[in-house]
């Protein structure tokens, strides 16, 4: 069988793998679009140096790969940027068949890949923020970048080719297409895999652009999705998204047992609107997490409605919340909105939970059975407050 392993680059070749029919990551991540498993291997006159690796199941894809582009068994080097399995458990494999070669990665990594691969300690190189490998007219340039998003984390970059490998950074969980011209919108999906996953380390991601900012780099060839032939177009959405620049916006997240609820929660939405404030709206009973995560990196604002259930939020509120406090989104304002049967107490523990975050709530409405017209009025003077402090924090 004739294997896919496109030159993106001079002496580059991309040799991983398309997972098409993959839907969940991590138990949490849904994926819609499957994702990929960037590898790649890099020839140069003195030797070659395989850059990340593949998800478990798909060992023998990447053998198969890299015996048709050199000879697997005498490899020189895998770089592993990131020990995460989705791009590090195939490296076993290939040490097994090339059974010289070494592992290149930081001292955190070097500990990570004793402790999930088994790596020899005599076949580690250590390497630092500003070392160098040279292959032979290929010179490999590492950069250490921590917390994106594992402390291990570096980024390589081939100086004769102009390319930059950041492994998990600006990268996109989607099995379409190979290159970013490709791929339709693209930055959409690139914002919801930035809001799963980069968000909640928005100052260590703006850390890495300025370390790379005096690169010169005209390709950037992540571990997740399409690779960048025009590498501007995610670095300035990476600048904006780290910044934690927000617009006119807020999310409307809910869930609502018998009706009240998701009522107020449309009542809120219309105010929003009729006050000139873009908002994205989720019934958490059928949304996906990954579309939340995407609207949150530049809202503004977040209601949040929960019914109570047995003297506390809908667990699918509790959930979200949850995520909302881990993700760490750069929303200023907040409100929430709860009504309940027999007993209150929703509005409570949601103060309770958001209480970590620096997002100041500006009212919390609470109702017992359906709204009245009364409790509509108030619902509408809660959003035009909130509308007002939207506009006036650009």
């Amino acid at each position: 069988m004739e294997r896919y392993t496109p030159e993106i680059s001079d002496s580059i070749f991309w040799v991983g793998s398309k997972d098409w029919n993959r839907r969940m990551f991590d138990a949490l991540i849904p994926l819609p679009d499957g994702t990929s498993y960037n590898a790649y291997l890099i020839k140069g006159s003195r030797g070659t140096a395989l850059i990340d690796s593949v998800n478990p199941g798909f060992e023998g894809e990447l053998l198969d790969k890299l015996r048709s582009l050199t000879d697997a068994e005498v490899l020189d080097y895998v770089i592993m940027n990131h020990a995460e399995p989705d791009h590090a458990n195939a490296i076993k494999a290939v040490m097994d068949v090339s059974s010289e070669a070494k592992l290149v990665t930081t001292r955190k990594g070097a500990r990570m890949a004793q402790v999930f691969y088994k790596i020899p300690e005599q076949r580690l190189v250590i390497v630092k923020d500003g070392d160098t490998l040279e292959l032979g007219g290929r010179t490999l340039h590492f950069i250490e970048a921590p917390w994106l998003h594992w402390p291990e984390t570096m980024f390589t970059y081939v100086e004769e080719n102009k390319v930059l490998f950041p492994c998990d950074y600006f990268g996109a969980h989607t099995a379409a297409g190979f290159y970013d011209d490709e791929v339709e919108n693209l930055i959409p999906v690139a914002k919801r895999y930035f809001g799963e996953i980069m968000m909640p380390f928005k100052g260590k991601g703006a850390q890495a652009l300025e370390r790379i900012s005096g690169l010169d780099i005209c390709m950037i060839a992540p571990s997740h999705g399409p690779i960048y032939r025009n590498p501007e177009r995610i670095l300035d959405m990476y600048r904006i998204w780290t910044a934690g620049e927000t617009q006119e916006k807020a999310i409307l997240v809910y869930a609502s047992m018998w009706g009240a609820t998701e009522k107020m929660i449309k009542a809120m939405a219309e105010t929003l609107m009729s006050e000139g404030i873009q908002i994205s709206y989720f019934n958490l009973l059928n949304s996906d997490i990954g579309d939340i995560a995407r609207e949150l990196v530049d809202s503004r604002a977040i209601v949040l409605g929960t019914p109570t259930v047995l003297g506390e939020m809908h667990p699918l509120a509790v959930y979200a919340t949850h995520l909302v406090k881990i993700l760490k989104p750069p929303l200023r304002y907040g409100a929430a909105l709860s009504s309940y049967g027999w007993g209150g107490g929703a509005v409570r523990q949601l103060s309770e939970m958001l209480k970590p975050t620096k997002i100041e709530v500006v009212g919390a409405i609470e109702i017992n059975g359906p709204a009245s017209d009364e409790d509509f009025a108030n619902i509408a003077s809660l959003g035009k407050e909130l509308a007002a402090k939207i506009r006036s924090s650009g």
